[in-house]
């Protein structure tokens, strides 16, 4: 069954962007160029963009659908938001910032407590610490972890690792994929690259000037597009 169902069509000045794919459950990548459109799509999902026309389906329930007049607000969407910037509050402890995401939790929905969110990407030792004390790969995985406790039925993360030097991004990937293989919530990851997808991905959403030119499992449509 598809965790993600898009159908939408958006302009934007002069650009236009016409996206069509469905994707199951797991890592979904939305791969291509800088300018390709992937950052627009993203937010179309989140609900911070609404498209000119289209739907968005995830886990079944519809958040967008023009031509029946349905838009789900952003906060009611229950969508993780995770940036290039890891937007912390700098006056709050990493303990603090991790607890606000619970407000946004639905009371009765099922989720990963605080703890083991803390285990999972290793955040036990800078708890006390504020955000300028931090890393930067430090504080994209409190970022994460915050957007983990707000219970969300999808997470977005927008090339939450652009803003890294290499030896950042080696430290947090290994997080991320523990994050794919253990939290048990759909992603959407938006990047341009192809070791990050190749590492990460199980489907991959080929983007090129607004268009999606290929939607498959991660292994095949990288290869066509490594050929191409």
């Amino acid at each position: 069954m598809s965790e993600l169902l898009v159908d939408v069509e958006h302009e934007q000045g002069a650009f236009r962007l016409a996206a069509d794919f469905a994707a199951p459950a797991g890592v979904t990548a939305l791969f291509g160029r800088s300018g390709s459109g992937k950052t627009t799509l993203v937010r179309i999902i989140g609900g911070l963009v609404r498209p000119r026309r289209g739907r968005v389906v995830v886990a079944g329930e519809t958040l967008v659908d023009t031509a029946r007049g349905i838009a789900v607000p952003p906060h009611r969407r229950r969508i993780g938001f995770v940036f290039q910037e890891g937007r912390l509050f700098p006056h709050l402890t990493v303990r603090q910032n991790l607890l606000f995401g619970r407000w946004f939790a639905p009371r009765r929905e099922p989720g990963t407590e605080p703890d083991a969110i803390v285990d999972l990407l290793g955040l036990g030792h800078i708890l006390h610490r504020r955000p300028g004390a931090l890393s930067g790969g430090e504080t994209q995985r409190v970022a994460i972890g915050r957007a983990l406790l707000a219970k969300p039925r999808l997470l977005l993360m927008d090339e939450p690792l652009a803003a890294l030097d290499d030896a950042r991004r080696a430290e947090i990937l290994p997080f991320i994929a523990r994050l794919r293989d253990e939290a048990g919530v759909p992603i959407v990851y938006v990047s341009h690259a192809r070791a990050e997808v190749a590492q990460l991905a199980d489907t991959v959403v080929l983007m090129e000037d607004g268009r999606v030119t290929a939607a498959g499992p991660a292994a095949g449509i990288l290869a066509a597009s490594a050929a191409g």
